[in-house]
This record gives structure tokens, C-alpha cells and sequence, in this order.
């Protein structure tokens, strides 16, 4: 469904991803873990053709997404779903509108036909009841699910997860986490989720592929990541640093 070959993207002269290769299956749920700040979601913004490679391709259901013209990268994106990590909600618009916006700019649907769709999918999400509720008056946990709605309603073969639990708790966190999952098996997208954390998300997890100074330095099934001797992944497993650590 996804291929990465050969990836390789600098920026202002620094390398973040230096020969990065990855296949990723139809149906199945991939994480890009590593700590923060190492290019996770540059790959991420890669498969959604939000940035170009300096070298290498990037395939997406068969089509090379670097190579693609603004009107047939449009047509891709419609079968992509990105959650961001704000959400990036319209502020002016209510959760419903929010929901309801693709729909309403992208299809000649009949309002009628909307409003089935918009409370469906606010149904799945638990948030019939805040329909008329500004992005402002939302916690960061419902934010996240209003935002999730709004891609869902496309019905998107891909879902990209860009750090879906940042800022939220470890209750609200993992519930999020649990309706990814109840939703793939719902919809049985093909999902990326980037996270530097692991202790829930290895929970609904197929594979996952750890990146470290621009390289996938390991990739297999949550319990193959977790067993693994490489030094670098166990120290990112256990959550040790490298160094002492100076709090002055």
C-alpha cells in the first residue's frame, strides 16, 4: 500500500533522513517510533506528499507521490486521511461544521445525506452531543476525536496518525488509542501512526519501525521491538538517556 525507497531529505544542510526504506501492507497499523525530533514525521509528511524527497520514491497505492502534478496529487489525498497533532479545527466553525466541511466543498452531497453521514461518524467518535460546540469549548481528547471524524468521513483507505496522543494524559491518551483501534477494524484503513511513545500504542500496533540518526534501525512486531538486543532500542524501550543529565 505504501513504499518507501531509498528515502534521503536534508534540511538548511542537515540530513534528518539518510536512505530510509520502507514497505508498509495493506490493512495493517505501522508505527514510526524514535524520540522526538529525529524525522518521524517527516516521513509521515512525505507519504502525504506534503514535502518532496531529495532522493528516492515514495509510492502510494501504486502511484510515485513525488513525481505526481497538483491535480493527480488532489485526487491521492482523497483516499489519505492526516491527523495533525493540534487537530487543526476551523476555530469559527462548529464540531459539526468542522465534520461537515469536506463534504460540503468537495461533493455535490445533499445536505440531508450530510447530516446522516456527520452524525454517524460524531456517533463513533462519542461526540453526538457536542455538535454545536466550538473548538474552543473542546478538551484536548475531544479535540482529537472531532478531528478524527473529520477525516473518517471521507471513508480514507490510508490513516496517517501524526503524534495523536501529545498532550493528553495517560487515561485520555489511551482511550484515543483504543478508537484508532476500534475504528480500523471498522474500516480496516491502512495506518502510520508517528509516536515516541510505546507503553499503549504497542497494544494496537502490527509493526513498528524505529528510526535513530536517519535510518530505521529496527523493524518487526511490538514483542520482536521489544526483545530486541540492538543497545539503541533497548535504550529507547526503557527510557534511559545517554548521557547524565544536567538540570542547570
Amino acid at each position: 500500500m505504501i513504499s518507501i525507497e531509498n528515502l534521503y531529505k536534508s534540511f538548511d544542510g542537515n540530513e534528518v533522513i539518510r536512505g530510509v526504506s520502507l514497505n508498509i501492507e495493506r490493512g495493517e497499523i505501522m508505527a514510526l517510533i524514535g524520540k522526538s525530533g529525529i524525522g518521524k514525521s517527516v516521513i509521515l509528511k512525505h507519504i502525504a506528499g506534503l514535502l518532496r524527497p531529495d532522493r528516492g520514491r515514495i509510492s502510494v497505492m501504486g502511484k510515485d507521490v513525488s513525481s505526481l502534478g497538483t491535480r493527480d496529487l488532489m485526487q491521492l489525498r482523497r483516499h489519505l486521511g492526516l491527523l495533525f497533532q493540534g487537530g487543526a479545527l476551523f476555530d469559527s466553525m462548529t464540531v459539526y461544521d468542522n465534520v461537515a466541511f469536506p463534504l460540503r466543498e468537495k461533493t455535490r452531497m445533499k445536505e440531508e445525506e450530510i447530516t446522516r453521514r456527520v452524525m454517524n461518524e460524531l456517533g463513533q467518535v462519542g461526540l453526538s452531543e457536542a455538535r454545536d460546540k466550538y473548538p474552543s469549548q473542546l478538551s484536548g481528547g475531544m479535540t482529537k476525536r472531532a478531528a478524527l471524524a473529520r477525516e473518517l468521513i471521507w471513508r480514507p483507505e490510508i490513516m496517517l496518525f501524526d503524534e495523536p496522543t501529545t498532550g493528553l494524559d495517560p487515561i485520555i491518551s489511551n482511550a484515543i488509542l483504543k478508537l484508532i483501534k476500534s475504528v480500523h477494524e471498522r474500516l480496516n484503513f491502512t495506518g502510520v501512526i508517528v509516536t515516541h511513545e510505546i507503553n499503549q500504542v504497542f497494544g494496537i500496533i502490527d509493526r513498528a519501525a524505529m528510526l535513530h540518526d536517519g535510518i530505521i534501525i529496527a523493524l518487526g512486531k511490538p514483542e520482536e521491538i521489544l526483545s530486541s538486543q540492538d543497545p539503541v532500542v533497548k535504550q529507547f524501550i526503557r527510557g534511559e538517556t545517554e548521557g547524565p543529565i544536567s538540570f542547570y
